[in-house]
This record gives C-alpha cells, structure tokens and sequence, in this order.
C-alpha cells in the first residue's frame, strides 16, 4: 500500500483541507483501506466523527470541530453507490448549519461562551433527515430551514433561530436573560423576530424564558425610542409630544402612542409591544384615532435602523397631507 495519498499542497495549511469527510477523500483518490491505515493508534490522521476525518493527530481546533460537525450532519442521507465520476468541489455540509450557543459565539455574543468552552455544537439539519446526534454533535431539526448567514465561510442559523436554540438547552434565568438583552443591544436581531421563534419552539411557556422575553422587549423599546428621537432631530421634524395617551375630552382613553404631533393630528407608535400589552389591539386604536381625524404611523425598530430617512419622509408626509383633510376631532394628549 502507498502512502504517497494525492491531496493537496496546502492540506497543512487550510483548515478546511484538514477535515475531510469519507466522500471527499474519495474523490481526491484518497481509498478506505488507505483512510483506516493512516487512522491507526500512532497513524498521523483520526476519525473525529463518524465519516468524518481529522488529517492530523493533534487536538483539533474550534474550527475543525466545527467544520467537522458540518460535513457529520451534511454528509448525504445514505451512503451513495460507487461513483465512476469524482464528487463535485465544495464544502460538503448539505444543507446544514451551525445553531446555538456555537453559532452566537460566532456571530460575536460576549455573553455566549467561546467554542472551545462548549461541551457540544449544534447543528440545524431538515426534518427528513435520519441523523443521530454524536460525540460532540447535536442534532436539531427544523421542518423549514432559514436562510443561513455566514462567519468565517461557516453557514449559521440567524440569530434569532440559533437564540432560540440555544435557550431551549438552558435553565440558568441569569443566562437566558443576558443573551436576549444582548441580541437586541448589539443589534443582531430585532425583538419581535426572538419572540416569534421562541414562541414557534414553544419556549414561553417556561417561566425563566417569559421573564428574559419582558427584559428583552423593555431593552427593544429603549432602543427603538432612541433610534426615534434620533430620527425626529436628525432629520429637522418638529418636536412632538413624547410617549402620551390620547383621550376624549370626556376622558374616554383612545390609546398610547410614542410621538404626538397635536397641529398635525400625527400619532406615531412604536412596533415593541410586551405580551403583558397585547391585550391592547393596535389595529383598533388605528381605526378609531383615524376616525377621528387622527393619522397613525407604525415604525419597527428595523425600518428606524436600516431605513431612517425613508421614516423620516413617511412621517413628514403625514404632516403635510393634513393640510388636505377636515380638521381633526379635538384630543387630549396626556403623559403616560
């Protein structure tokens, strides 16, 4: 047997030539009896997961543990017949990605541990595929996959969908919370997504998970009224009534909005709402403000961060078409 096995060059010095799945060995000429001999006890290369090789003896890396946990739950759902033609070039993680805790210590998350600190990398796999979870790998399933993004050529779950997953595995309140604080904080994530993909996993039910959920959208507001008032002042509007409940002079209450323009009749509300408020319908308060002569604009945190001055026109074109219309109903603006 030959150890003169043809791969390339620069296989010490790439990390994603040093771990290598069964197939893409195969297609580098590379045979099984070869693989086995050089994973020998003392053989320079290692199995690190099932089909999957480390082609040194050393500890492997974060990266490879990580790249290795890819191409474990991207390898092809059943071993395919002997090919005559060599597979295609490519990373070989299928549709898989890294999710979890792994995936936020990627994305940057100060309160995610490093990689080499995890005891496990979880990988987001599709629901048809028969994968058991392994050495170091967890497997999770999702019936639909998300988009993936990239860090450092890795395909990784949003960061939504990877908090999600990582909460799932957790008990520690302090934790949970520092996570989802972070996630808004720093701007990886808006609340209102973290929210729909805790409530898909059924997460909210758990008391740990629904205390962080108000510390998280107590921190999007913040935000968000931050990115408001920078808009209001960056973009020379006039100076609204901030965070008032309008009412009837009766004293019948109409709802709460964030901004209040009273000469314009122009109401502007937030898109952060707690659980605790949902009881109060916002579609409602729309259709009586405006039957009443008052314009309501809804902003999401998002559009404020990624589309400022389109906002800003938005409301200013409010402003201007109540020059057209009938006068409005005469509201009371009350601090709330």
């Amino acid at each position: 047997m030959t150890h003169n096995i043809p791969l390339s060059p620069d296989t010490a010095h790439d990390v994603r030539h040093r771990v290598q799945s069964v197939a893409q060995l195969r297609a580098r000429g590379v045979t099984s009896a070869q693989t086995a001999a050089r994973c020998l006890p003392g053989g320079p290369w290692q199995q690190l997961l099932p089909g999957v090789y480390l082609l040194h003896s050393g500890r492997p890396s974060d990266e490879e543990r990580l790249r290795g946990a890819l191409l474990y739950a991207g390898r092809p759902a059943a071993a395919p017949a002997r090919r005559t033609v060599p597979v295609q070039a490519g990373h070989g993680y299928g549709e898989a990605m890294v999710t979890g805790l792994a995936a936020l210590a990627l994305y940057g998350f100060a309160s995610a541990p490093p990689a080499i600190a995890l005891h496990r990398v979880d990988v987001l796999v599709p629901r048809t595929r028969r994968l058991r979870s392994t050495r170091f790998v967890q497997v999770t399933r999702a019936a639909v996959l998300p988009r993936p993004q990239r860090r450092l050529g890795l395909p990784l779950a949003p960061v939504e969908r990877a908090l999600a997953d990582a909460v799932s595995a957790l008990d520690d309140a302090s934790t949970v919370r520092r996570l989802l604080t972070e996630a808004v904080r720093g701007g990886h994530c808006e609340p209102v997504a973290v929210v729909e993909e805790l409530n898909a996993a059924e997460l909210l039910g758990r008391t740990h998970v629904t205390d962080a959920v108000d510390a998280l959208l107590m921190e999007g507001r913040a935000v968000a009224e931050g990115r408001l008032y920078e808009m209001v002042r960056t973009h020379g509007l006039p100076e609204p009534l901030w965070n008032v409940e309008l009412s009837l002079p009766g004293g019948r209450l109409l709802g709460g909005v964030d901004a209040y323009w009273p000469e314009q009749a122009v109401a502007l509300e937030l898109g952060v709402r707690s659980p605790r408020e949902q009881h109060v319908v916002f579609a409602a308060e729309r259709e009586h403000l405006e039957r009443l002569g008052v314009t309501v604009v809804r902003v999401g945190s998002k559009q404020l961060r990624e589309a400022m001055s389109q906002q800003a026109v938005v409301v200013r074109t409010a402003m201007m078409a109540a020059e057209d219309r009938e006068p409005a109903a005469y509201v009371v603006a009350l601090p709330r």
